[in-house]
């Protein structure tokens, strides 16, 4: 996958991305809302041996760049039934804030209902991830419920999450 408009690319991590990757998945501030924020304990030939593994069919990670520079990174995981969840992270914190997130988000909800035949798409979101749920729902995407205290971080805290879901026959786009 290699989706381009404009100024802003989403494509496949590849092997020259792991240290990249580390540097990000080791900080515990990026980090924090997936539930360690002490970041992960992962080497640089650990997340070669992940990116070996991703594929179209499970996993797949992907970086997003904008002027071709890495600022965080998205993934979708097939489901099956056609549906696949996806999730997305601007790890350079400056580049926060700035509708990155949203405009990326579209662009791979596109890729998958137009040219890899999903018809639902699924997330979860942190309760306290108030940008976040902002911006999938900015998208389109629809709150089905919420699940409180469903699961705890690395510091013990337990987590809420709202989920949501988009149905091709209802993505405007």
């Amino acid at each position: 996958m290699n989706i381009t408009k404009d100024n802003l690319t989403i494509r496949h991590a590849v092997t020259a991305d792991a240290t990249q990757l580390g540097i990000w998945w080791r900080d515990g501030e990026v980090m924090a809302h997936a539930g360690f924020p002490n970041g992960l304990e992962i080497s640089d030939e650990e997340i070669l041996e992940e990116i070996a593994k991703y594929s179209d069919d499970g996993l797949r990670v992907m970086i997003i760049e904008v002027n071709s520079k890495p600022i965080g990174e998205m993934n979708y995981r097939n489901l099956g039934d056609s549906t696949a969840s996806i999730g997305i992270k601007i790890c350079d914190m400056s580049m926060q804030e700035k509708a990155y997130g949203t405009k990326f988000v579209k662009m791979l909800v596109e890729e998958l209902f137009g040219n890899l035949g999903y018809e639902k798409i699924i997330l979860d979101a942190n309760l306290r991830n108030v940008r976040a749920r902002r911006t999938y729902e900015k998208v389109g995407f629809q709150k089905t419920g919420e699940r409180h205290n469903c699961w705890t971080d690395q510091l013990g805290k337990p987590q809420s999450v709202a989920d949501y879901e988009l149905l091709k026959s209802e993505y405007e786009g």
